[in-house]
């Protein structure tokens, strides 16, 4: 299964692409950061960020999208960005009929690192060992973008229909619910 991190963000909005097997085994496919410059037109960001996102699927061809929770801050500027960043990347995948799950930060950040609240250096190095990658992915955008692709691949989402076939595999055995 490819599955297709996005972070979303006006000024940087962060993607990775992994595939998933079965044993908790992930392989990396692709990652980068799509930047727009605070300085354009707003209309234009969001157009910027669509393009960009149209050529990653179909580049990387995923089978799932995996987006970060929006979340209130206490700046509701950047979160009004991020938030119209997300709709974008939830609109792509409907057009394509491909599945999406939402993660929250702490969700993903539990499901890589073990702790809910671990910093972001430690989500770096923990994506890259998890990947077996030579280099920590840089900015830390692209990085939360792989740790989505992470935690949806070991974790999925039963209420979206976005589980791996391995986890369906062993709540069947399991005894628990559809598979």
């Amino acid at each position: 299964m490819r599955i297709l991190g996005i972070d979303p963000g006006l000024t940087r909005c962060g993607f990775g692409a992994i595939d998933a097997g079965v044993s908790r085994s992930v392989g990396f496919v692709d990652v980068g950061v799509i930047r727009t410059p605070a300085s354009d037109d707003l209309s234009r960001r969001l157009l910027a960020v669509r393009d960009e996102l149209v050529s990653v699927m179909d580049r990387v061809n995923p089978d799932v999208v995996a987006i970060e929770r929006v979340f209130a801050q206490h700046n509701v500027r950047s979160v009004m960005g991020t938030a119209q960043v997300a709709g974008i990347a939830l609109m792509l995948a409907a057009e394509r009929g491909i599945a999406v799950a939402l993660h929250t930060p702490s969700e993903v950040k539990a499901a890589v690192t073990g702790y809910g609240r671990a910093e972001k250096k430690q989500v770096t190095e923990m994506v890259a060992r998890i990947l077996g990658l030579d280099e920590l992915p840089k900015p830390a955008d692209a990085a939360d973008a792989l740790a989505l692709a992470i935690c949806h691949a070991w974790k999925g989402s039963v209420e979206s229909g976005t589980e791996t076939a391995a986890q369906r595999a062993w709540r069947a055995a399991l005894g628990g619910g559809r598979s």
